[in-house]
């Protein structure tokens, strides 16, 4: 049996362009959903899928997300007074979540140098990536962050998240190509950067969710620069497939890309909607608006 996967990064340095100028003081990790940032949502994944040692990479202007997970005396003193003890245990659960180490990307060099600004936190241990604007939900009991660890425990392969994509957004992905093993797990032989639509090897892209062995380091010290002059981490784990040690894992449920502005909104309306508190106002709000538009 391998290790157990004990260990997470969450890169989070990216600049948030598409959300300006809702980004310009604020990271794009800490925008909303509902009343909950996006990082939120991706450290509990983490802790909830067994894991308490985090470390998020984070770049200039992100001090945002330093501060959201450290203890806020001022305002737990405040809420205190008023004996607003809901919000206080919130605010306590925040800051007790896992052991959160950050860590800054001096230069924006793309996801596999921001990976690899983790070497001296994960050692000679296996970890999880999951990447910062991008939350994954199921409403499964095991979270598939958990089934890819399992995965590389059993087997001491690297483990990526898939998702079958439509062709017309497949060329906005790193492709994975292969033979599948069974009805979610691939044996990755290829993986292609940003393939045209009828260049791709099949319809399922990489999904922001990665298990690696510490090895990985090295195949990021080889990797050139690719699509966009940055250093592609699929392109680190093309070395991995060819080698038959990259495996595959399709996702249960839905993966939001807070990156993008539509679907953005489109994942506030959904958590809305499943929360007692807001579901009822918010579907009767979509049923007028969709009245509006007939």
């Amino acid at each position: 049996m391998m290790k157990k996967i004990t260990k997470a990064v969450i890169p989070a340095a990216g600049m948030g362009t598409r959300f300006l100028p809702a980004t310009i003081a604020q990271p794009k990790e800490m925008l909303p959903i509902v009343d909950k940032p996006v990082i939120q949502f991706v450290v509990e994944e983490a802790v909830e899928s067994g894991i308490k040692d985090i470390l998020i990479i984070t770049g200039r202007s992100k001090r945002a997300i330093e501060d959201h997970f450290d203890p806020s005396y001022e305002l737990e003193e405040m809420l205190q007074k008023k004996n607003k003890e809901e919000l206080l245990d919130c605010l306590h659960a925040i800051s007790s979540l896992a052991n959160i180490h950050f860590i800054r990307q001096k230069r924006q060099n793309g996801l596999a140098d921001a990976i690899y600004q983790a070497k001296t936190f994960v050692g000679d241990d296996p970890f999880a990536v999951l990447l910062g604007d991008t939350i994954v939900y199921s409403d499964k009991k095991e979270h598939n962050l958990s089934m890819m660890a399992k995965l590389y425990e059993e087997t001491g392969k690297s483990v990526v998240a898939l998702e079958k994509t439509p062709k017309d957004q497949i060329s906005r992905y790193g492709v994975a190509g292969g033979k599948m093993l069974d009805g979610r797990v691939m044996d990755i032989d290829k993986l292609v950067e940003k393939p045209e639509a009828d260049k791709a090897p099949s319809d399922l892209a990489i999904a922001s969710r990665y298990i690696f062995a510490p090895g990985i380091f090295n195949l990021i010290e080889k990797t050139k620069p690719g699509v966009g002059g940055e250093i592609q981490i699929t392109d680190s784990m093309k070395y991995l497939a060819e080698a038959g040690e990259m495996l595959g894992l399709i996702i249960d449920g839905r993966r939001y890309d807070i990156g993008n502005k539509v679907d953005f909104v489109k994942t506030n309306l959904d958590y809305a909607l499943r929360r007692e508190d807001t579901k009822k106002e918010i579907a009767a709000y979509i049923k007028k608006i969709a009245k509006g538009l007939k």
